[in-house]
């Protein structure tokens, strides 16, 4: 397909996509003549992509380009190249050493990473983005009192250990090395607010279940409960 099909394909402006191919975030098509190039579904499936890491993402050019990249350099383990976009992802600085919060904070996810059986080296607590998130998180959670010891985390944990097992089963069931790549970056990008959006709906569900004053606790009967 030519460039016109491409963008009305993808929905992406041609001006856009020429600015993709110029920042090596797509990978050029096949030159038919000193203007034209052809682009093929290979080219469809990655610009897609790209538009999930910056649009959904929140991922920066120069860190869609990274992720871009780790995906296509097979001198990588299998392990890193899947693990390219979460490294990719908006991230925070570790908690300051010394501060009382942080420090407990510190305590906290290592007893958790040790009730879990994570291997420090293999979830990368020595650099690791989500690790330093998740220190500067609980470190705040910490600061204003609430409830955030290793005993507390440990159900976030355990939850978070069966969505990997979603997560990994959904990525290996591409048939390609490179399919998994790809999968496992969208997946990452695009299932997080898919997350977010389902706590906070489960909230809202165990909010009115506990304190509300809806038909179930009326007995009007229209949600199966009642009896007229």
């Amino acid at each position: 397909m030519r460039l016109a099909e491409l963008s009305e394909r993808s929905g992406v402006p041609a001006a856009t996509i020429k600015y993709y191919l110029r920042e090596g975030l797509l990978q050029p098509g096949r030159r038919v003549s000193a203007t034209q190039a052809e682009y093929g579904e290979a080219h469809l499936r990655r610009l897609r992509l790209v538009r999930a890491l910056i649009q959904v993402g929140g991922v920066s050019v120069a860190a869609a380009r990274e992720v871009v990249a780790a995906a296509e350099d097979t001198s990588l383990d299998h392990h890193t190249r899947l693990g390219a976009a979460t490294w990719a992802l908006p991230r925070v600085p570790a908690p300051e050493a010394g501060d009382e919060a942080a420090e407990a904070a510190r305590a906290a996810v290592d007893g958790l990473l040790a009730r879990l059986g994570w291997d420090p080296a293999r979830v990368g607590v020595t650099s690791s983005p989500a690790y330093r998130t998740l220190l500067d998180s609980v470190a705040a959670l910490a600061r204003l009192g609430y409830p955030c010891g290793t005993d507390d985390l440990l159900p976030y944990g355990r939850v978070a250990a069966e969505i990997a097992v979603t997560d990994l089963d959904m990525v290996t069931a591409e048939p390609t090395a490179e399919g998994q790549v790809e999968a496992a970056v969208a997946l990452t990008v695009l299932y997080e607010p898919v997350l977010l959006s389902l706590r906070r709906m489960a909230h809202a569900d165990e909010s009115a279940r506990r304190f509300g004053s809806g038909c179930e606790e009326k007995g009007c009967g229209e949600c199966g409960d009642g009896e007229g």
